[in-house]
């Protein structure tokens, strides 16, 4: 099955936001994107609830730069109050990644046509994606283009090895994991060689429980088009 696919990843500026400076309103990104983040991406180029997005990893093209910006974020009570973020400063990534069937999905077992979710996925990656790239917040506008992963020359080629200490990784829905519960997941993150190898999911042993989840149904023909009407309306 053709289901894997690489492309190039860039921006003014990023905030991939480490949870541990939610609390004080003024949030600092991480140095490197989070598998959530990328994943938010890959979506955007293409997904339907038939599959299910795995990334596998990611190479940092550009040095990290950070840089401090006063913004007006909006409060609960309404209004703005005034933060400072910090962000990632003009960012370039190169991404491999592939989908696989979704099997906590049986009722859209139909809509998995070997071939033809790739075709309109390499067409929507060539034509910039589907929605809206954004790179870890809606602040930060990220474009895509298809690129062979490993070309050219990144920042940190030379470096064998830095160390970034405990990251948050992702969400694990129960629509993608069969569970019950929403849960948050963490990993000891590395940048080999200027790469950062993503384990999956399922392989993050530090675990957290948010909170108790249902699956939002799908149906073709009642909430969701099958993937041959799709590919014939494009």
């Amino acid at each position: 099955m053709d289901n894997r696919i690489s492309f190039k990843l860039w921006g003014r500026y990023a905030l991939f936001t480490d949870p541990v400076t939610r609390t004080g309103g003024e949030k600092c990104s991480y140095h490197l994107p989070t598998y959530e983040a990328i994943k938010g991406v890959l979506k955007s180029i293409y997904w339907k609830p038939t599959l299910v997005w795995h990334v596998d990893k990611v190479r940092v093209m550009k040095p990290l730069r950070t840089q401090t910006k006063g913004t007006k974020p909006l409060t609960w009570n309404g209004g703005n109050s005034l933060a400072i973020y910090t962000f990632l400063r003009d960012v370039e990534y190169q991404v491999e990644a592939h989908f696989e069937w979704n099997e906590h999905r049986p009722e859209l077992e139909a809509d998995r046509i070997d071939g033809k979710h790739y075709s309109i996925l390499k067409r929507t990656l060539e034509k910039g994606g589907r929605q809206d790239i954004f790179l870890g917040t809606r602040d930060c506008q990220g474009y895509v283009e298809p690129c062979k992963f490993g070309s050219g020359e990144g920042a940190y080629d030379g470096i064998d090895e830095l160390g970034f200490g405990l990251m948050f990784h992702s969400f694990a829905y129960p629509d993608e994991t069969g569970g019950e519960n929403l849960e948050s997941l963490f990993w000891q993150a590395t940048l080999k060689k200027g790469i950062l190898q993503f384990p999956r999911p399922e392989d993050c042993a530090t675990r957290r429980i948010i909170r108790p989840m249902t699956v939002k149904p799908f149906g073709i023909g009642t909430n969701l088009k099958d993937v041959a009407t799709e590919e014939a309306e494009l």
